[in-house]
């Protein structure tokens, strides 16, 4: 008796994982479509409203407060300052910790520390990044409300971001490549030259270039550091007063005038054209770092 009930309990079982494993696909099918379809109807809802808007004046301008002759050339310009500073900080500083992890620490208590930490930051909301950046930057060290202050920010921001990637792609590396070369007497330093990074860049060229795209469309954090939404000067240095592009996107969105709607809409189209090029590099850099691994192994 107690063996039919469990051959029938089984059964059903089966049975049950036989209808999942069929609406399973169709279920994901739906949820994909329903994500396409909110992204495609809002780039068609940006592209009808400020398409039109789209114009040299609206890069080469400075903001006004006539909706004809505003533009963003001052965002775009302290975006481009701060981000790429902050790349220039945070990349090499995510490489070379995730160097430190993978292929010194040997999963020792300071790499534990470093572990522990990168996951806490990477789930630190971006405004706090702002407030400590305000506090122990621009007021602590006197380094006031300046483009430097908020590529360090940024660069902060992005660090557990790019740091995971890089460590993941260094993992990809089979250990058989570090052993061998270990057998033929090279260095840790060699190693991580010769073998390691070589194969590992391509990704973590990707995981740098997802850090700058995050970086560029961060408001928040720029926002407490900058304090800035309106500026009719370009950023000259690195001390320099900033603004960045999302913050004068949000100072058009939030005028009552339909105007700067459509301003705002064919900002947020260039925004999306940047953050295009940006991964367009990347893959670029990637392909070409990748034929050229082929072409030394071959």
């Amino acid at each position: 008796m107690g063996n039919q009930i469990l051959i029938g309990t089984g059964r059903r079982g089966v049975k049950l994982k036989k209808i999942l494993d069929k609406l399973l696909p169709f279920i994901l099918s739906i949820a994909v479509f329903i994500a396409v379809a909110t992204i495609v109807s809002l780039l068609i809802t940006l592209i009808t409203t400020g398409g039109h808007r789209l114009s040299w004046n609206l890069i080469l301008n400075y903001p006004s407060s006539n909706p004809e002759e505003a533009g963003m050339r001052s965002a775009i310009l302290g975006s481009i300052f701060t981000v790429g500073l902050s790349a220039l900080i945070c990349i090499p500083l995510s490489i070379a910790t995730a160097i430190f992890l993978v292929e010194y620490s040997r999963g020792g208590r300071l790499a534990s520390i470093l572990s522990y930490n990168i996951s806490n930051l990477a789930g630190v909301p971006s405004v706090v990044f702002g407030v400590v950046g305000l506090g122990f930057l621009a007021y602590g060290l006197g380094m006031g409300r300046t483009v430097i202050t908020g590529a360090f920010t940024l660069a902060v921001l992005t660090l557990p971001l790019v740091t995971v990637t890089c460590v993941e792609a260094l993992k990809t590396v089979p250990d058989d490549l570090r052993q061998g070369a270990y057998a033929l007497g090279a260095t840790t330093v060699q190693v991580v030259r010769r073998v390691v990074l070589p194969r590992a860049l391509p990704m973590m060229l990707t995981g740098g270039i997802l850090g700058i795209s995050r970086a560029l469309g961060e408001a928040a954090p720029i926002l407490v550091v900058s304090g800035l939404l309106f500026i009719r000067e370009d950023p000259v240095s690195l001390f320099s007063k900033f603004t960045v592009m999302p913050l004068q996107l949000y100072n058009w969105i939030s005028r009552p005038q339909p105007a700067f709607v459509e301003l705002s809409s064919a900002g947020i189209i260039i925004l999306l054209l940047i953050l295009l090029a940006l991964n367009a590099l990347a893959i670029s850099l990637r392909q070409l770092l990748v034929r050229r691994m082929e072409q030394l192994w071959r």
